[in-house]
């Protein structure tokens, strides 16, 4: 669980970002969002090699693009 203390002086936008960055940093809606349905471990393994795919022709694009 996270929880972030506010101190009675601190703007809340302040405490809103902390909190935001705890949440994003505990992958609590990574989990989520991972155990929401079921994924067979098939798809599941498919789903990551497209992704890993899919990041190595974005790093090929971004280095083909600063060579020039």
């Amino acid at each position: 669980m996270v929880m972030v203390n506010v101190n009675e002086k601190e703007p809340l936008e302040k405490a809103i970002k902390r909190f935001k960055k705890k949440f994003e940093k505990a992958g609590i809606l990574k989990d989520i969002k991972r155990t929401t349905f079921y994924l067979k471990p098939s798809e599941e393994k498919r789903m990551r090699r497209a992704k890993a795919l899919k990041r190595l022709r974005k790093a090929l694009a971004n280095q083909k693009n600063r060579r020039f």
